[in-house]
C-alpha cells in the first residue's frame, strides 16, 4: 500500500495517508505568546484544516494524544476549549499526558489518527 504524503517539510510532513488511515503529525499553536485557551483553539483549528486536506473531519477521528505542559494549571481550561470543539460530535477517544515540550513557550501539542470516509 502507498502512502501519501501531505504539507512535506525537510523535515516531517504534517499529513501521512495510507488506504483510508489519516495520521497527523503532532499540531500545535503558532502564536506561543497565546494562553492555553488560545494554543488549543489554534492547535484545533489547524487539526481542522489538515483534516479537510486529507479528505477526513473530527467526527472521523480514532484517537489523539493530548501533551499538555502544565496539566495541573492547565486542564481544565484546554477541556473547556475541547469540549466546545466537539460539541457538535460523539466524544473522541484520546489520551492527555503532561510533557515537556520542545519550547518553553508551547504549552499544547496533539497527534491525530482518523480515517477517511
Amino acid at each position: 500500500m502507498a502512502v501519501k504524503r501531505l504539507h512535506v517539510q525537510k523535515r516531517f510532513s504534517e499529513i501521512a495517508i495510507a488506504g483510508n488511515l489519516v495520521h497527523l503529525a503532532g499540531q500545535l499553536a503558532s502564536d506561543l505568546s497565546l494562553d492555553i485557551k488560545g494554543q488549543t483553539q489554534q492547535t484545533l483549528d489547524y487539526i481542522d484544516q489538515f483534516l479537510a486536506d486529507a479528505g477526513t473531519d473530527k467526527s472521523n477521528i480514532l484517537s489523539v494524544m493530548i501533551f499538555i505542559k502544565d496539566i495541573e494549571n492547565d486542564y481544565d481550561a484546554m477541556n473547556e476549549v475541547w469540549d466546545a470543539w466537539v460539541s457538535d460530535i460523539e466524544a473522541l477517544p484520546r489520551t492527555c499526558v503532561e510533557a515537556k515540550m520542545y519550547k518553553p513557550n508551547v504549552l499544547v501539542e496533539m497527534t491525530v489518527v482518523a480515517v477517511k470516509p
